[in-house]
C-alpha cells in the first residue's frame, strides 16, 4: 500500500521549483502524493518580474470539502507559506490530522543569505515555531535556522558550536530532527544534523558546486522526506541527499537558463543509480 503524503507549497506556472520539483520526485520514489498550493505563481522569482495569487480561500474551502469527504494522509510536507493566516490554517488541519496517525515534516521556507523573503513576518516566523515544534523533521537552511532559534541572524556563515548550538535550540523547541544547510564554516560546507533516533548531533560535510540552480531546496527536502517516511537512517538519508543533489547539479550545469530549476523529469533515474545508493 501507498503512503499518502499531502505537500503543502506553492505552484509555479514556469520552472521546476516547490510543488513542480517535489511532486515528481516523491511520485517517482513510490508515493501516493497529493498537493495543496499555498499560491500560484507565474513563474520562479529570480525572473525578477512575476505574479503571485494568493489561495487562502482555496485552501480553507478544500480542507473543508476534505474534512467531508473523510480524506486523510499518512504524512503532510509542508514548504512555503505565503502569510501567516496560511500557517495557522495548515497547523490547525495538520494538528487534526495528527491526531489519527499523520506525521509532519516541515521545510520552512522564509528566506535565504541572511534576508527573510518579501512578506514573511515576525508574525508568521511566530506560526512557523509552532508548526516546527510538531514536526518529525524540520529542514531549515541557515537563515531560516537563525530566524526561527532567534539567534545569529546577522552571521552569513557560523562555526561548528554555533551551527549546533541552533540545531539544539530548535529540537529543544519541539522539533524531534533537525537538518540545517547551507552551513558555511571555516570556508567549508556542512549539513548539520540533530539525529533525534541516536540523540546524536553530526555535521556532514560536502563540496560547494558554484553553479546556482533555482529549487535544489525543494528537491533536497522532498528526498530527505520520502526516505526518512519510509523509515530510513537520517546520516545515511542525507548523505543519500547530498550526492542526488550534487549529480542533479553536474548533469545539468550546461542548461542556460538555471532560472527555471533542475529539468527533473529526465532526471530521475539519478534517484536510483547504484553508485548513490552505495555509501
Amino acid at each position: 500500500m501507498e503512503d499518502k503524503i499531502l505537500l503543502v507549497n506553492d505552484l509555479p506556472g514556469y520552472g521546476k521549483v516547490a510543488l513542480s520539483a517535489m511532486l515528481p520526485v516523491l511520485t517517482h520514489m513510490g508515493f501516493d502524493a497529493y498537493n495543496l498550493p499555498t499560491a500560484i505563481v507565474s513563474n520562479t522569482l529570480d525572473y525578477g518580474k512575476f505574479d503571485i495569487l494568493d489561495t487562502t480561500d482555496h485552501m480553507r474551502k478544500s480542507i473543508g470539502v476534505w474534512n467531508e469527504l473523510g480524506f486523510s494522509f499518512d504524512a503532510i510536507c509542508t514548504g512555503f507559506i505565503l502569510t501567516a493566516e496560511q500557517v495557522k490554517l495548515i497547523l490547525d488541519y495538520c494538528s487534526s490530522q495528527m491526531k489519527y496517525g499523520a506525521k509532519l515534516y516541515v521545510d520552512p521556507i522564509m528566506g535565504d543569505e541572511g534576508v527573510l523573503y518579501h512578506g514573511v513576518s515576525k508574525e508568521t516566523i511566530s506560526y512557523m515555531r509552532s508548526m516546527c515544534a510538531q514536526a518529525e523533521i524540520i529542514v531549515p537552511n541557515l537563515t531560516e535556522a537563525a530566524f526561527l532559534a532567534g539567534m545569529y541572524e546577522d552571521k552569513p556563515d557560523v562555526t561548528l558550536e554555533e551551527a549546533e548550538e541552533l540545531a539544539m535550540k530548535l529540537h529543544s523547541e519541539g522539533a524531534k530532527s533537525v537538518v540545517i544547510t547551507s552551513i558555511l564554516s571555516g570556508g567549508k560546507y556542512y549539513v548539520t544534523c540533530y539525529d533525534d533516533s541516536i540523540g546524536d548531533i553530526y555535521h556532514i560535510p560536502f563540496d560547494h558546486i558554484n553553479v546556482r540552480f533555482v529549487g535544489t531546496g525543494d528537491i533536497f527536502s522532498a528526498v530527505v522526506f520520502g526516505r526518512m517516511i519510509r523509515g530510513g537512517e537520517l546520516r545515511k538519508t542525507v548523505e543519500y541527499a547530498v550526492r542526488v543533489m550534487r549529480r542533479l547539479i553536474e548533469e545539468n550545469e550546461g542548461e542556460a537558463d538555471k532560472f527555471k530549476g533542475i529539468p527533473l523529469e529526465k532526471n530521475l533515474d539519478i534517484i536510483d543509480e547504484e553508485w548513490v545508493k552505495s555509501f
